[in-house]
């Protein structure tokens, strides 16, 4: 079973899929480990962690691509990747989806605001009309090579335009052909009510939890409940990297040592395991075995 068709099970089973954000090889095999069954790609957490940039659409398809592979070659959950606004216009969008899924995307997150987009929850959106956004779910799908990848129709037009435009872009997404819907930072719970009310039976939700944003459901359970498939912490290993991450630095500029930290921190043996360092040692063992016995036939060949 391919990883989008993995995504796809899941998405039909039951219960809330607990999605983690990702932005490197590191963080892809943490949450393998830990026993999720999905992973989301952040484009946020690669502007944050890569790039040292903000989510304004400052990261290129290209940037995203490499890596989508790269961590991709680390797990084999399944990936849903942020594709920002499509990366321009509906053509853009074909061949964001072509590149996206080569690198091995499962599912593709597209959002309808004016590029350069910017994170969700900031003030200044714009979004484009919905014919616009209506045409590029429909390049999406015309152009995804295999028919399991899945496509997700987000909208920021309710902090934009209001809730019920909202409401008619997300009926008018899902009549297009989009398998997934996400409508953006709701203003209060009865808004979210009135969402799963409406859309649940019609296509599976999603939703993000973002420390920090203004949220009316605290964690998966109260999104289960209220009738959502796709529970997101896009940044959420960032943010609790970041607090440690700056305590640790002032302390060796201070001390000029990290034995005071050592109760939290792992060690380079834990990171090796971690890595599956051991494995790969292993596994060059049998290519230089190999190796050794082509060249001892050659020698024996050439003393003949």
């Amino acid at each position: 079973m391919s990883h989008a068709q993995k995504l796809r099970q899941l998405l039909s089973g039951h219960g809330i899929i607990k999605v983690p954000g990702v932005y490197d090889g590191l963080t892809a095999r943490l949450v393998d480990q830990a026993g999720f069954n999905a992973a989301f790609v952040s484009g946020a957490g690669i502007a944050f962690a890569r790039f040292g940039q903000p989510d304004m659409g400052l990261v290129t398809a290209s940037e995203m691509v490499d890596s989508i592979a790269i961590i991709r070659d680390c797990t084999k959950l399944p990936l849903i990747v942020d594709m920002d606004a499509g990366f321009g216009n509906a053509l853009n969008v074909e061949r964001s989806v072509r590149t996206f899924e080569r690198a091995g995307a499962s599912a593709l997150q597209m959002e309808d605001q004016l590029m350069p987009k910017r994170c969700g929850h900031m003030a200044g959106k714009q979004v484009i009309a919905c014919e616009d956004m209506e045409g590029k779910i429909k390049a999406a799908l015309d152009s995804r090579q295999n028919e399991d990848t899945i496509i997700i129709a987000r909208t920021d037009a309710l902090g934009v335009n209001g809730f019920d435009d909202a409401i008619e872009r997300s009926h008018r997404y899902l009549e297009v052909g989009a398998d997934v819907l996400f409508i953006e930072a709701p203003k209060n719970l009865e808004q979210m009510k009135i969402i799963a009310a409406t859309f649940g039976a019609r296509a599976p939700l999603a939703h993000n939890l973002v420390e920090g944003a203004e949220s009316f459901v605290t964690g998966s359970g109260g999104l289960e409940s209220l009738g959502y498939k796709i529970a997101l912490y896009p940044v959420a290993l960032l943010h609790a990297f970041v607090p440690q991450a700056e305590q640790l630095l002032q302390h060796i500029l201070k001390e000029g040592q990290t034995h005071d930290w050592i109760g939290s921190m792992v060690n380079i043996s834990y990171m090796n395991d971690l890595l599956g360092a051991s494995e790969l040692i292993a596994k060059s063992k049998l290519y230089n075995s190999y190796h050794s016995d082509l060249n001892c036939g050659q020698k024996k060949g050439a003393n003949l």
